[in-house]
């Protein structure tokens, strides 16, 4: 048996955050009972209802998909700008949505399913997945200006987690630089923010890879289902970082 809002989640409806929501503001029936306690469990087999919705549990898919710019990572638009499902449309049977987010003009490695579970612990903070980042920026960058991304950098009230920054190449004629980013977070436009606070602010960003998956061999706009061992890579990529984490604070709490 598994617990109500895991099965939400799983079945692509919302993340278990909002799954948990949902239930709470009794929303959710179960057999034609409104459920409102976060413990229950189901084996499946139930009538399950979201908003008066029978869940449907659709097999799990994944997707990479080469994100081009001028498209939002979102389900939909409040301002009728095209979205990466419009890539997906008629072409998956599944009810897919982003792992996260690209900006609208940032391009690159995007993640897609319909596997809640899976969408929140590639997103969890303490997955620690690396993100590879290519940049060109403005300015002639020199090797000693990357080094506070080895430190964190404040933006937002915040620090960031260190980072690996390498200079790619620089263009004198057009006075800008290429340089390669990897970090392990996701915060919003925070690999521009980043940027923008050592005085070198971004022109153009491509996301080349997330974890183990690239975009190798695919043009803008299309799209590959991931294979069972990179999913499973993924997977115990961020379980692992999250055990040893969960570890290290038992035993400062013991200490």
């Amino acid at each position: 048996m598994e617990r109500l809002q895991k099965v939400i989640a799983q079945a692509g409806i919302a993340s278990r955050r909002k799954a948990e929501q949902l239930i709470l503001d009794g929303k959710v029936t179960v057999n034609d009972k409104v459920v409102r306690e976060l413990g229950t469990k189901v084996t499946g087999k139930e009538k399950i209802e979201v908003e008066g919705v029978p869940l449907q549990r659709e097999k799990k898919v994944y997707y990479v998909l080469h994100k081009p710019r001028g498209y939002v990572s979102t389900v939909s638009d409040e301002l009728g700008r095209r979205t990466v499902l419009d890539f997906f449309a008629d072409r998956v049977s599944e009810r897919v949505y982003p792992v996260g987010r690209l900006d609208y003009d940032t391009s690159g490695v995007l993640l897609m399913t319909n596997d809640g579970e899976f969408a929140n612990k590639m997103m969890h903070p303490s997955g620690e997945i690396d993100k590879v980042y290519l940049a060109r920026v403005k300015g002639i960058v020199l090797p000693e200006n990357l080094k506070p991304f080895g430190k964190g950098i404040e933006i937002d009230g915040y620090k960031t987690k260190p980072a690996s920054a390498t200079l790619v190449s620089v263009d004198k004629k057009n006075q800008s630089s290429l340089v390669r980013l990897t970090i392990h977070e996701g915060r919003y436009h925070q690999v521009k923010k980043m940027f923008d606070a050592i005085g070198f602010p971004v022109k153009k960003l491509r996301r080349e890879q997330f974890g183990t998956i690239d975009v190798q061999g695919l043009a803008a706009g299309e799209f590959r289902p991931l294979t069972p061992h990179e999913v499973k890579t993924l997977l115990t990529a961020a379980n692992s970082t999250q055990v040893k984490k969960k570890l290290k604070f038992n035993k400062m709490r013991q200490f």
